[in-house]
């Protein structure tokens, strides 16, 4: 169990969002930003990020857009662009002592952030990047699962953390249920009506400008397909939502990158199977130069 204490941090896009964050490790030392998927927080992270600042490195997490502690866009801008800028503005503002870029390790909409940032619109702006369980290319069906589960209580929320425990437990079957809701506090807010809800914006599927409102076919595709730093794949084996087709559509478009597969792990990986992602990524980070 990591010994070291999280820094809060608060950093600022071009837009003028200000971005909760937290870090651990020493700040001299190379950075890694964790970026985490549509409807998490940078607390989703956190035994990933004590093992990454045990490490050596300088771990930073941030609540995107919308989620957590960070700011809501008062343009109601939920585009993968807007995402994909404030990667940017985050990353170029934590370069390290030597100036150099950070590596990202993102998962899902944070990976698609990640991807979008280096590919198309500022290359360079990483130094490496990590993909987790997601690819240019998704399962509809996954897809489907995931905004149906994110949205089905989003209005209502919940009486009780027991209550979401059970619902949590109900899309993940193969995760043994929370004893300690504790955690569950970090991703749920409690409202003066007393309901626990989702700690994220319902604007981002509902309001006027979705997740999705830019798509331009083949983009994502695009971007993978101009990569040129050192890439690494997580895919979760029981992912739902990135099959070993669709993996091996990137690296057909990327063939530099690494891929990991990790058994007993669905598209959450580093909460299904901490262990083995953090040897996954950590693995990576050790041959970058």
């Amino acid at each position: 169990m990591s010994t070291t204490t999280p820094t809060e941090l608060e950093l600022v896009t071009r837009s003028g969002l200000r971005l909760s964050a937290e870090a651990r490790g020493d700040e001299r030392a190379r950075t890694v930003v964790l970026v985490h998927g549509g409807g998490q927080t940078r607390h989703s992270w956190g035994g990933a990020a004590a093992a990454l600042a045990d490490a050596g490195w300088y771990a930073v997490a941030y609540d995107q857009r919308g989620h957590g502690r960070s700011d809501r866009p008062a343009d109601q801008d939920y585009s993968n662009l807007s995402f994909a800028t404030d990667c940017i503005d985050v990353c170029d503002a934590l370069h390290d002592d030597g100036g150099r870029a950070p590596v990202l390790v993102g998962a899902s909409l944070g990976g698609l952030s990640g991807l979008l940032a280096e590919g198309t619109l500022a290359p360079g702006t990483v130094s490496a990047l990590v993909l987790v369980d997601i690819t240019p290319r998704m399962e509809r069906s996954g897809v489907d699962r995931i905004v149906g589960f994110m949205l089905d209580r989003v209005e209502t929320g919940f009486a009780d953390l027991d209550e979401a425990a059970d619902a949590i437990a109900e899309y993940q079957p193969h995760r043994p249920r929370p004893t300690d809701l504790g955690g569950l506090s970090k991703n749920l807010r409690r409202d003066p009506d007393g309901r626990w809800r989702w700690h994220w914006d319902p604007d981002m599927f509902l309001g006027p400008t979705p997740l999705g409102t830019d798509a331009i076919a083949g983009q994502f595709d695009d971007a993978a397909r101009h990569l040129e730093v050192p890439t690494l794949l997580v895919r979760g084996r029981m992912s739902d939502l990135v099959s070993e087709e669709t993996a091996r559509h990137f690296l057909e478009l990327c063939p530099h990158a690494r891929y990991v597969d990790v058994s007993g792990a669905g598209h959450m990986v580093a909460g299904d199977r901490n262990d083995a992602f953090t040897d996954a990524v950590t693995s990576f980070l050790v041959t970058l130069p």
